[in-house]
């Protein structure tokens, strides 16, 4: 029997048993996140200096960019890492902080999408409003609401996560620290409590999703009767 405090790392699970696949995963891995920074840099390049492109979409997608940056960069290293050097050791402090920014960029990631549906409702069923609803200081201001929520949710969650006490071992079910394989870790049935945090997570990803049907249902459906 182990608990939290006396867990210095953690062991993440291993996607190849022979070297040839370790290798294989590395190159994989490598591929995924050089064309990742090189389709999202150019998508952040175009958009900070095409000064044509400074509108509300490309400001969003600009914020998408960077949360898929961030995400794939929170993941994939540690991954490579691992498959190069033929190692599963993540320190307790570096899986606290994989967890942390990978709810962080996933959360941010939904935010965005959400409100670039919203943006692009507006401009299709209310052009003649798209300047005053989507102007430069409201999507400032949802581009911060969004960053916050995401900071807000990950805190959350990674604080009631590693607040648990642990004692099944330090073997991570999976290639990168995630909320529901450090709660199969935990011993106490306070992880009840952060099961209602995800379901309550799942509800709000679920009405993002719902909004964003809807959007588009208004798009194809509402725009040719209420063009403003």
């Amino acid at each position: 029997m182990s608990n939290s405090s006396s867990i210095s790392h953690f062991l993440l699970l291993p996607l190849a048993d022979t070297r040839q696949l370790q290798l294989l995963h590395f190159c994989l891995f490598l591929g995924i996140s050089l064309a990742a920074l090189l389709g999202n840099g150019l998508i952040i390049s175009a958009v900070a200096c095409g000064h044509h492109l400074h509108t509300p979409m490309f400001f969003f997608l600009l914020n998408l960019a960077l949360t898929d940056l961030g995400s794939i960069c929170t993941t994939v290293p540690k991954a490579m890492h691992n498959s190069l050097w033929d190692t599963r050791h993540i320190s307790y402090t570096g899986c606290a902080a994989q967890l942390f920014f990978f709810s962080f960029f996933m959360t941010e990631d939904l935010v965005l999408l959400t409100i670039m549906s919203y943006d692009r409702y507006v401009s299709i069923c209310k052009p003649l409003h798209y300047g005053t609803l989507l102007g430069s200081r409201a999507c400032a201001h949802m581009a911060a609401a969004a960053w916050a929520s995401g900071f807000i949710y990950s805190l959350m969650h990674t604080a009631n996560t590693f607040s648990l006490p642990l004692c099944h071992g330090n073997a991570v079910g999976q290639f990168f620290c995630e909320i529901p394989q450090i709660l199969k870790l935990s011993c106490s049935k306070s992880y009840l409590r952060e099961l209602g945090l995800i379901a309550i997570s799942a509800f709000l990803g679920l009405s993002s999703f719902v909004f964003i049907v809807f959007l588009l249902c208004a798009d194809l459906q509402g725009c040719a009767e209420d063009p403003l």
